[in-house]
């Protein structure tokens, strides 16, 4: 009889499939909790160009009442804010305060185009001062069709952003395996400042 038996090495536990900058940290039960609280508290940070926007106010008020699906309208700023709204006619005057904007939003921050000119131009797509969608200067994670899209069409599209954000890894939206798109390809051709004049020194 052995009566020191021999010690087994320990075995180690498989590496998760989603890695992240926390992911040994973060159990997956912890990872649903994060997701559920985020997926109900957003601060909704308007950007109303056109007649969307009445129709997203439509949508917070007491006969759709997007607040019971966690929704909270009307953050105090860009800075406070989760969830971006851009609801009616984006410009190329207007793209580069949007873009700014967006810039200034906390992560995780998720973006909703509402209605079909901010979707694609709408019934302006053919105007010289009109961009053809905000996902061009953008990443936009729903898109809700119309014109105007009803107050019901942006309940749908919160519910399914809700959807997308109850499946996601943060370690494979932020990690350095994650593609993400360029700030070249963000940027739109049409909202970019004219070049510097160049005066020669001939005629003086």
């Amino acid at each position: 009889m052995d009566v020191n038996p021999s010690v087994s090495e320990p075995v180690l536990l498989p590496e998760p499939k989603r890695l992240g900058a926390l992911a040994r940290l973060a159990p997956e039960p912890m990872k649903v909790v994060l997701n559920w609280g985020r997926r109900y508290s957003l601060w909704v940070f308007n950007f109303g160009l056109a007649c969307c926007a009445i129709e997203f106010i439509a949508a917070s008020m007491a006969r759709h009442d997007f607040i019971r699906l966690g929704v909270i309208p009307f953050a105090p700023g860009p800075r406070q804010a989760d969830l971006m709204v851009v609801s009616g006619t984006v410009t190329d005057k207007m793209a580069p305060a949007v873009k700014r904007l967006y810039e200034q939003m906390p992560e995780p921050k998720y973006v909703i185009s509402f209605g079909a000119c901010s979707n694609c131009g709408g019934p302006y797509w053919d105007s010289y001062s009109v961009t053809k969608g905000v996902d061009q200067i953008i990443p936009v994670d729903v898109y809700v069709p119309g014109c105007p899209p009803r107050p019901e069409a942006l309940l749908q599209g919160i519910l399914k952003l809700q959807e997308k954000i109850a499946r996601e890894s943060l370690g494979e939206r932020y990690g350095s395996g994650a593609e993400r798109p360029s700030a070249a390809a963000l940027q739109s051709g049409l909202v970019r400042p004219p070049a510097p004049e160049t005066t020669s020194g001939e005629g003086r």
